[in-house]
Parts: C-alpha cells; structure tokens; sequence
C-alpha cells in the first residue's frame, strides 16, 4: 500500500503561482511512476502531469505545457507540481497519483493504483 498526501492547494488570482504537494509513505517512493490529475465542477478528471520513478523522463497535458512543472524528491518521498501563469480554467481539486514503476507511464485514470485525497486549487479572474 502507498499513502499519499496532497497539500499546497488554495486561492491565487490569475497569473499568480501555486505549488502542490504530494508526500507518499508506505512502500518505497522509486517503486512508483507518479502523476497529477484534477477535476474541475461538473467534469470528468483528467490527466495534467506525469514524471517516470527516476525523474528522468516527464510528460504534460497540452493545456498545461509551459506553466506547469512536475518534479520529484525521491529522498523526501515527495512529487512537486510548481503550476505558473494559472488561469481561471485551471480550478480544479488536485490529485497526486501512483503507478508502479514497471509498467509504462500513462495519461489514463485507471492506469494508477493509489491515489490522494486532492488539494482545491482555485484561480480567481
């Protein structure tokens, strides 16, 4: 089992700056491909980040490519999402995601065994 804990979540005006959080216990952190996904009212959740066990290797939704930026301290067992330039549409609750790190990375929701209990992020215009 892994535990994971988001936090860093609040309200920022547009073009402001936010960092999330995610802090994972329980088995060992670089067994684990990790992702951000959120949900914003009234929609379905999706993918916006994706980093590999290593660090080595990252991907983005289009819709955040340039702004947001995944990182990970696997000797603090943490994923970071540093979210720039944040925009109204950005609302959402954050959840940090983990896969295990022998299968390939993917953007799909199901392809992720354990998740957080999400983070409200919230863009005022």
């Amino acid at each position: 089992q892994v535990q994971l804990v988001e936090s860093g979540g609040g309200l920022v005006q547009a073009g402001g700056s936010l960092r999330l959080s995610c802090a994972a216990s329980g088995r060992t952190f670089t067994s684990y491909h990790m992702a951000w996904f959120r949900q914003a009212p009234g929609k379905e959740r999706e993918f916006v980040a994706a980093i590999t066990w290593s660090g080595g290797s990252t991907s983005y939704a289009d819709s955040v490519k340039g702004r947001f930026t995944i990182s990970r301290d696997n000797a603090k067992n943490t994923v970071y999402l540093q979210m720039n330039s944040l925009k109204p549409e950005d609302t959402a609750v954050y959840y940090c995601a983990a896969r295990y790190y022998k299968l390939v990375v993917t953007t799909r929701e199901i392809g992720y065994d354990y998740w957080g209990q999400g983070t409200q992020v919230t863009v005022s215009s």
